[in-house]
């Protein structure tokens, strides 16, 4: 059983990871909007093929635009911290009731 709580941790740390990682990137691409940045860079590429899917689909769903500002980063943020607070916690409990 101890083998399946180990499971259910490293699950949660790789998770918990990978989602803060997410939003630093949804930061820099929200800073980088309030510039003119190279759209050639290839760190501005990435930054958008990693971004645009789920923005879009954020932007379909709830046009969140205001005087020029898009609120849709702000609203993924949010849903990160949902999954966080709700997937990962569950997660480690998982993990320490299994014996993790």
């Amino acid at each position: 059983m101890f083998l399946l709580g180990n499971f259910f941790m490293a699950l949660a740390k790789i998770t918990e990871m990978v989602l803060t990682i997410y939003v630093w990137i949804l930061i820099a691409r929200a800073l980088l909007s309030w510039v003119n940045p190279d759209p050639y860079n290839p760190i501005v590429r990435f930054l958008h093929q990693v971004t645009d899917p789920v923005m879009d689909r954020v932007r379909r769903w709830i046009p969140l635009q205001f005087g020029g500002i898009d609120f849709s980063p702000i609203i993924i943020i949010l849903g990160i911290v949902f999954l966080q607070q709700m997937l990962v916690s569950t997660l480690y409990r998982m993990a320490m009731m299994m014996g993790g």
